[in-house]
């Protein structure tokens, strides 16, 4: 029979390997966004893999690429707002908002939840608590790091034309 503690690792590795499936997947493209559409861009930069950066398109290029200004990126000298041309497999749109914030009865040890940090969205999964935060595990970047609950979501993933929560 299986420790408490083999349970717990296997559980972790499953969800690591979770979290980055969904950070390296692409996005459906049968969704044509038009210009002004609010959306949100995977990052394809290594140490921001797994991050989702709200942007609005500027327009689209071909079927398969668009030309995107960011809400929050800044270009290299910072004098403007940073507009690039990205994959649509790279483009979802903007997750429905949660109508309330995370309260500490609805956040369980592994939920899987988006926080915004450094001006984007991470996905991780809950591995403790410290006082009044939570500690949230990035797979893709190795870190653990404390949030506050106003700073969390529960994921939710864009599949098949639908929001699905991943807990």
């Amino acid at each position: 029979m299986a420790s408490n503690f083999e349970k717990s690792h296997c559980l972790i590795d499953n969800l690591k390997a979770r979290i980055n499936k969904l950070a390296f997947k692409t996005q459906d493209t049968t969704k044509l966004f038009q210009r002004g559409d609010q959306v949100e861009v995977a990052s394809q930069e290594w140490g921001y893999i797994g991050a989702y950066y709200t942007a609005t398109i500027v327009s689209p290029i071909g079927n398969s690429h668009y030309r995107v200004r960011y809400k929050n990126l800044v270009n290299d000298d910072k004098s403007d707002l940073l507009v690039e041309i990205v994959k649509a497999s790279e483009i979802r749109p903007v997750p429905p908002k949660h109508e309330t914030l995370l309260v500490p009865e609805d956040i369980h040890m592994y939920d899987i939840v988006d926080v915004f940090d450094n001006d984007g969205w991470w996905i991780g999964f809950i591995s403790g608590r410290h006082e009044e935060n939570y500690k949230v595990y990035f797979p893709t970047t190795g870190e653990n790091v404390a949030y506050s609950p106003h700073l969390l979501s529960f994921h939710q993933e864009w599949n098949k034309g639908n929001w699905i929560s991943s807990n």
